[in-house]
């Protein structure tokens, strides 16, 4: 029988660590969920800290015990089981992680977050809301980062501010999701292209298909990120399938949503300069972890969809 877990509680906005694991057994061995590798014909285990983690992934060769997956839910962690280094994302359906079953959230945001999400008028506010928020932290990101700002946005500064004021009349116009969705689509291409210009890629096409560095660190990027926004859902007991632009009929696109306010911001110009860094996997994935601790993203994804629940529920319009 396994002694009661007492853990000093982290809170998921200010917890660091996300992991993805490969070829490795995920176990509970006195009481701390470790996981063990073979090389050499030599046994080594190492702690996970659990109170401290946010999400892991468990990719090729590897398998997990009910008594981790216990000890996991506890703490809070999200599980996702993937292939090599973390794309495609297999549990549960579109983007989906096993979050821990606890039913002791607070239930005012799920009820201020429907209370709005059947008015596709108010959803679509939402969801500029949103866009116009993932504007404000691509600047700012953008502009604070050495890395980025020096090799990426200076060179092209002035095409930069440019497709910014475009797309930020674009979210101003639109009279639907479709509408929105089109030109969110148009204004990634133009960040693509930025990057691409700035560090003299050629022929750089996005495809999720592709082997290139660029789109396998984009894919492992943004499934990165897609892992922080399903742990934000969960802390705020909102579920995925309410989604504000991605597809109301997809389940788990409210993910999608979430992601997207720091995934151009972070992800992708760091996926172009790994490529000029000549970063492996896990260099680059050490980078996205490290960014986004540096801009505490999942205080960013939170607190936005805090500000939705607080502005669109509702029983705020009515006062």
């Amino acid at each position: 029988m396994d002694k009661k877990l007492n853990l000093k509680v982290i809170l998921h906005s200010k917890r660091a660590n996300i992991y993805y694991l490969e070829k490795c057994r995920v176990m509970l061995k006195d009481n701390r969920v470790t996981y063990l590798t073979s090389i050499a014909d030599t046994n080594n285990f190492y702690n996970i800290p659990i109170a401290n983690t946010t999400v892991l992934l468990l990719g090729t060769g590897t398998s997990i015990t009910q008594a981790a997956v216990r000890y996991l839910s506890s703490a809070g962690v999200a599980i996702g089981f993937c292939g090599s280094n973390g794309t495609p994302l297999f549990a549960g359906s579109e983007i989906e992680f096993i979050n821990s079953k606890s039913e002791y959230r607070e239930t005012k945001y799920v009820q201020n977050w429907l209370s709005f999400w059947y008015e596709d008028s108010i959803r679509l506010q939402a969801a500029k809301k949103f866009q116009n928020n993932r504007i404000d932290f691509i600047k700012k990101v953008w502009q604070k980062d050495p890395q980025i700002r020096d090799k990426i946005l200076y060179p092209n500064e002035a095409l930069f501010d440019e497709n910014v004021s475009k797309f930020s009349k674009s979210i101003e116009k639109a009279i639907n999701v479709n509408e929105l969705l089109l030109s969110e689509a148009t204004f990634t291409k133009k960040l693509y292209s930025i990057c691409a210009s700035s560090l003299r890629i050629r022929n750089f096409v996005r495809d999720r298909e592709s082997l290139d560095s660029i789109n396998i660190h984009l894919n492992h990027g943004n499934y990165l990120a897609y892992g922080l926004a399903s742990v934000a859902l969960w802390v705020l007991g909102i579920p995925p399938a309410f989604a504000l632009f991605h597809g109301k009929t997809r389940r788990g696109a409210l993910v999608f949503d979430v992601a997207d306010l720091i995934k151009d911001a972070i992800v992708l110009p760091l996926a172009f300069l790994s490529d000029e860094d000549n970063f492996n996997d896990d260099s680059f994935r050490e980078k996205c972890i490290e960014c986004f601790s540096d801009y505490s993203v999942l205080d960013y994804m939170i607190n936005n969809i805090k500000n939705v629940c607080d502005d669109y529920s509702i029983k705020n319009r009515e006062m």
